[in-house]
């Protein structure tokens, strides 16, 4: 597999309107972290083809040594990405899947940045140079799966158990945190991305031996905050909002949801968790938080944020709960509408009509389930459209409007819906795809 970045998109055009997290002064005008400058998926300021191919709408393309799942970001004329190189190998060969390979050698751990406007490698650092502690998925998986952020200031490269490190725009290493090794379930690989929130990183560090979430100082590397997590292996970024000008991170979980104060780690709320495996990413919008995952089940919360406060089980904090075609790896959109991208049992990509989520939360359409993709990106947005990832970009006029699909690909899989998991049972057989965030 070839690992290249290039300009493209598929869009939905569909109304959105968000009230934006705090960000770094700028962040709006580019993409600093996964899932945007507002966490959510939306930019206000693209303006994305509507269809692209091999010579139309592409500006640049680059290969990317190695393998990594990590999304680009962007600020100003830069593009900083994430990639782990196996040390001995050719370029062509460093590209080959080696999750389930033993023993797994050598990788270097890059942080390359470039041009934004002709793909020219600016610098290029090896955070560390070792083997991988434990394996990753066999077909899909990488060691360089979580993306990096930025404000501007500093680039925030995680590499997880390799380490968290933060250069300057200019390549100089200002500081590196080491958490220590994560025993991954079934070593189906990590990827969790951290958030920033103006002078404090929030990372959420879940596995089998010993989960936790911490809070950096993003200027130096040092602790100000650590909590115990009864939890095992998630994925998912945690999301920050200002909540009556307290700010809280909301983390999902396979046993509890939690809203963390990010003053000092202290537990603000919480409620029953979501299905094994948390992967997609939560939202805010219109003072509703969406929490989702969808492996071995199917569970979506929307909370009333300004309503959490303690146990928040059958309280009114609870909007509204969905128990069916909710993602299990694509993080959703969510602004006038929710989209949630399609996956494995899910074949369409759902979208959520916005002025019925403060009531029942029920599907207003299905878009394009004629074509099942399998799928694991998650939809991005600007200000007046979806753009969908995957094997088939699709492109539909106005509003849930008729539209017609923009062939990208011709193969795409037969797919069949997997068996639902009864009630309390946690031990899946392992997925076909590794969890990315």
């Amino acid at each position: 597999m070839r690992i290249v970045t290039a300009l493209a998109a598929a869009l939905v055009f569909v109304p959105l309107r968000l009230v934006p997290t705090a960000q770094a002064p700028g962040a709006d005008r580019y993409w600093p972290q996964w899932r945007g400058p507002a966490a959510n998926g939306i930019s206000r300021t693209a303006n994305p083809p509507a269809e692209w191919g091999e010579k139309k709408n592409i500006r640049w393309k680059v290969e990317i040594p190695g393998r990594g799942s990590s999304s680009p970001i962007v600020w100003g004329d830069r593009v900083f990405i994430l990639t782990a190189i196996p040390a001995s190998a050719s370029l062509p060969d460093s590209h080959r899947p080696l999750g389930g390979v033993s023993p797994r050698g050598a990788h270097r751990y890059v942080v390359m940045a470039l041009d934004r406007r002709d793909g020219r490698v600016v610098w290029e650092r090896t955070a560390r140079e070792e083997a991988p502690h434990e394996a990753s998925h066999q077909d899909n998986g990488t060691w360089a799966s979580s993306s990096a952020l930025t404000d501007g200031e500093l680039v925030i490269a995680p590499f997880e158990s390799r380490g968290i490190y933060a250069y300057d725009m200019n390549g100089t290493l200002v500081w590196e945190k080491d958490l220590g090794d994560k025993s991954m379930r079934n070593e189906f690989g990590e990827g969790s991305t951290p958030v920033l929130y103006k002078n404090t990183l929030v990372v959420v560090w879940d596995h089998t031996k010993g989960s936790f979430i911490t809070a950096l100082d993003k200027r130096t590397g040092r602790e100000l905050w650590r909590a115990s997590r009864e939890e095992i292996d998630t994925w998912a970024t945690p999301l920050v909002l200002e909540v009556n000008g307290r700010p809280q991170v909301i983390v999902p979980g396979m046993r509890r949801i939690r809203g963390y104060d990010l003053a000092n780690g202290a537990v603000i709320w919480e409620g029953d968790g979501l299905t094994m495996n948390p992967i997609p990413s939560p939202v805010h919008a219109d003072g509703l938080v969406f929490l989702m995952s969808g492996f071995q089940g199917n569970d979506l919360k929307a909370i009333r944020i300004a309503d959490a406060r303690g146990n928040i089980d059958g309280s009114i904090a609870i909007a509204w709960t969905l128990d069916r075609d909710t993602p299990y790896v694509p993080s959703p959109v969510a602004g006038t509408i929710i989209a949630l991208g399609g996956e494995i049992g899910q074949g369409a990509q759902r979208i959520l009509e916005k002025s019925r989520l403060d009531h029942d939360g029920r599907i207003a359409r299905d878009v394009a389930p004629e074509l099942p993709d399998r799928e694991r990106a998650s939809p991005g947005g600007q200000e007046r459209c979806v753009d969908r990832p995957g094997r088939r970009a699709r492109h539909h006029d106005g509003a849930f409007g008729e539209g017609a699909v923009l062939e990208q690909s011709l193969e795409h899989a037969h797919l069949k819906r997997p068996p639902r998991a009864s009630a309390g049972e946690h031990q899946p057989p392992p997925p076909p795809h590794p969890p990315f965030s």
